[in-house]
């Protein structure tokens, strides 16, 4: 009677994760080079990503979202309406690399910021457009970087943050572990 009772909830369990609804798996982020990025060894906070104060060249302060886990980077700014003149993301990663991003399901232009891990800005790409037609291209900085900001288009300009400027920020003492 227990092995018939086993039976019947193993399979009341198999039946119930097939019916299960699915998500699809969030598309990839990729760097240059076209394989996945690394997952950093930070963990956010269980409502979300961290929030860190950013300061740009100019002294203005971002309230910044700190997109550790694959799947916040790979969300970044997508299906979102607009993102606040005060508000910004930045992408932390395990290694130096080219990371690349895309605009796919982005809802406004963005400046795309690649620092490398003194903070100093080494690529910039300003007022990248949504995309609006696969395939999206996928921006890419010249050189190796260890952060990627991403802010209001135009505001990079406006706020003094071009290539060789250097940003302030403080990551959370879980960041800094294993970097």
């Amino acid at each position: 009677m227990k092995r018939l009772a086993a039976v019947l909830v193993a399979a009341l369990a198999g039946v119930a994760l097939w019916i299960a609804p699915r998500r699809p798996a969030p598309e990839p982020t990729v760097n240059a080079a076209g394989s996945p990025a690394a997952s950093p060894s930070i963990v956010p906070t269980p409502h979300g990503p961290a929030v860190i104060p950013l300061t740009l060249p100019s002294g203005r302060v971002l309230q910044t979202e700190v997109m550790v886990k694959d799947e916040d980077r790979q969300m970044g700014l997508m299906f979102r309406p607009s993102l606040p003149l005060d508000h910004g993301m930045l992408f932390l990663f395990d290694r130096l690399d080219k990371h690349g991003i895309w605009m796919k399901n982005c809802k406004f232009p963005i400046d795309i910021l690649w620092l490398d891990e003194e903070r100093r800005v080494v690529h910039l790409e300003e007022a990248v457009p949504p995309c609006t037609s696969e395939p999206c291209p996928v921006y890419a900085p010249l050189r190796v970087a260890a952060y990627v900001v991403e802010i209001n288009a135009k505001q990079a300009r406006r706020e003094k943050a071009l290539v060789g400027s250097v940003l302030q920020f403080t990551l959370p003492d879980a960041a800094l572990a294993g970097r």
